[in-house]
């Protein structure tokens, strides 16, 4: 049992070095005891202690390279729904937690969380598409994914679509109306920023999910 890996799923979506670098110095300047791993490999995935999905990118893409790594969707399904291990989704890696995408057509997506992704539909006609730049988070619930991490803090953004969900939304951020920023339900987060991206406030994100017991 390899209890102190945390695995970042490699399905050839997005800039996973970014995000392997920063999980790496959160775990060695909170002294967490990490080892980060990235990986394609389902048993990998399935003997972690916790795990990060990354993505960048169309959902049908992304779900796509996902399904395509056999034996990758199950190990997802037995390590983070069966028995529970603390999950991150990260942009489009948030999204795929979705029931649907509505990107091109309607993709299925894991069903963990009730909710479709659509597309940005901003109040004000001058905010442009794809939303790109650091704005400001609006903690709804608060968890410990927010611990040190005040209300206002900055982080950056780089997408087209959002996740619209009845439930679970646990902080906004304001473009044209309320977009989801940060969902998650029991050992499930998700974040649509890039908290690899987004300086202190997304290494202090990243540290408490490295030290967060759901």
């Amino acid at each position: 049992m390899m209890k102190s890996v945390v695995a970042i799923i490699d399905y050839g979506s997005g800039n996973l070095r970014s995000a392997e670098k920063a999980l790496a110095r959160a775990a060695s300047e909170h002294a967490t005891g990490h080892q980060i791993v990235v990986t394609s490999d389902p048993d990998i995935v399935a003997r972690a202690e916790r795990i990060v999905l990354p993505g960048v990118g169309a959902f049908a893409d992304c779900m796509r390279g996902l399904s395509e790594i056999s034996g990758m969707v199950d190990a997802l399904n037995q390590t983070v729904i069966a028995q529970g291990k603390p999950f991150l989704g990260i942009c489009v890696g948030m999204q795929l937690m979705a029931r649907v995408g509505r990107e091109f057509g309607d993709t299925p997506g894991l069903d963990w969380i009730d909710g479709e992704i659509v597309r940005l539909a901003p109040d004000d006609a001058s905010l442009k598409i794809p939303h790109m730049g650091w704005n400001e988070l609006h903690i709804r619930e608060q968890h410990p994914l927010f611990r040190e991490i005040g209300e206002g803090a900055h982080a950056y953004f780089v997408h087209s679509f959002e996740f619209r969900a009845r439930k679970h939304i646990l902080a906004t951020t304001d473009y044209g109306g309320d977009v989801t920023a940060v969902i998650g339900r029991d050992n499930l987060v998700g974040t649509q920023f890039h908290p690899e991206k987004s300086q202190a406030t997304g290494l202090q994100l990243l540290a408490n999910f490295l030290t967060w017991r759901p």
